[in-house]
């Protein structure tokens, strides 16, 4: 029995940086599912990505706790669906219990690893299915609140691999557009000598943003030639730009603050190296869309990354911490253009086998059909 009516109830709705929830609201939209929203919170007035609009998934939204009765019991839903093992996993529970129909839940991160609800085993049996992202995961859960692995499924969030490709023209200006401003390359301007570096992530601990920093600086202090832009924003950017006024990298890093994706693809298809500095992962998305546009990363073998970047094929993998190792490991790419070439072409085929957007929903809607029947 195929799932035809699912309500969702999210934190935030919608989140800039929380895409692949977006996007995987659209495809099952676009697949014919009928869907509702619950936003627990009020979403920060600023940017947000424009596919959200054409998608039509505003209308679908309540964020009104006072609606969610009237509206989840008006639409009927077969099934609810939460994102974060937190708050809203706990209110799938409560309206499943409600409602009497089954409930699921995806986690991800930090709701894992550095803020677990303290019931999360509570949580994980009461849900039909618990839902993650890469297979690091998975063991985790498994070793650390004991819930058993058969009631665990690894579905990687997936990227539109139809709308994130490699760019058929690279002569263009590297230069990312301003806030609210659109993507304009122009080839004035251009400096095609430079490799391009493209980080995107929240500007938060757990991302050690820091690190790059020390990364660019030594490539620098090596003689290495290259442009390093940083997409994203958050509560370490005050610092994060500190340090690099004092470590005088301002020549050769930017930081754009938080893009749209329209701007982040542009970017991507500019881009000769993705990396990525964290402590730890799930499964970093903004690594998927990188190797969807054939591009290869550099980043630390941590949590999911190795799941996603195969080392010394599709990227590089450095151990988490150490500046030295992460420019080795970059250097090494930025002055071989064949090898960046070989490898992002088997990052876009790696990507197309087994993070696409559609193998995504296509093995949610597996999992829940499974349950419905």
């Amino acid at each position: 029995m195929s799932p035809r009516h699912v309500a969702y109830v999210l934190n935030v709705f919608p989140k800039l940086s929380e895409t692949f929830i977006a996007t995987e609201l659209a495809e099952l939209r676009r697949r014919g599912v009928e869907l509702r929203v619950l936003s627990l919170r009020l979403p920060d007035a600023g940017l947000r990505h424009r596919f959200i609009d054409e998608a039509g998934l505003e209308q679908l939204t309540w964020r009104d706790p006072a609606q969610f009765e009237s509206a989840l019991r008006e639409f009927q839903p077969q099934l609810l669906h939460a994102h974060f093992a937190t708050e809203p996993a706990d209110a799938a529970r409560d309206w499943s219990q409600r409602l009497g129909v089954p409930f699921t839940f995806t986690a991800h991160g930090y709701d894992i690893r550095r803020k677990p609800p303290p019931d999360f085993a509570v949580r994980a049996r009461a849900a039909r299915a618990l839902v993650t992202v890469s297979e690091a995961n998975r063991q985790y859960i498994v070793k650390t609140f004991g819930v058993p692995p058969e009631h665990i499924h690894v579905i990687p969030s997936g990227v539109d691999t139809n709308r994130f490709v490699p760019s058929t023209d690279r002569s263009v200006e590297r230069r990312m557009p301003a806030s609210g401003e659109s993507p304009d390359f122009t080839e004035a301007g251009r400096n095609s000598a430079l490799p391009l570096i493209v980080c995107v992530a929240r500007h938060a601990k757990v991302k050690n943003l820091g690190l790059l920093l020390d990364v660019c600086a030594l490539l620098r202090d090596r003689g290495v030639a290259f442009k390093c832009i940083s997409v994203g924003d958050g509560v370490c950017r005050g610092e994060l730009e500190e340090q690099c006024a004092q470590q005088r990298l301002e020549d050769c890093v930017e930081f754009v603050g938080a893009q749209e994706q329209e701007h982040v693809l542009a970017l991507w298809q500019q881009a000769d190296v993705a990396v990525l500095t964290s402590e730890n992962e799930g499964m970093p998305v903004s690594l998927m869309e990188a190797a969807a546009c054939g591009v290869p990363a550099v980043a630390t073998a941590v949590g999911g990354v190795p799941e996603l970047v195969e080392h010394d094929i599709t990227g590089l993998l450095a151990p988490s911490g150490g500046a030295t190792a992460f420019a080795d490991a970059l250097q090494s790419l930025l002055l071989d253009s064949a090898r960046r070439a070989r490898m992002g072409a088997l990052a876009r085929q790696r990507a197309l086998e087994r993070f696409s957007l559609s193998r995504q929903v296509d093995a949610l809607l597996d999992l829940w059909s499974k349950i419905l029947r």
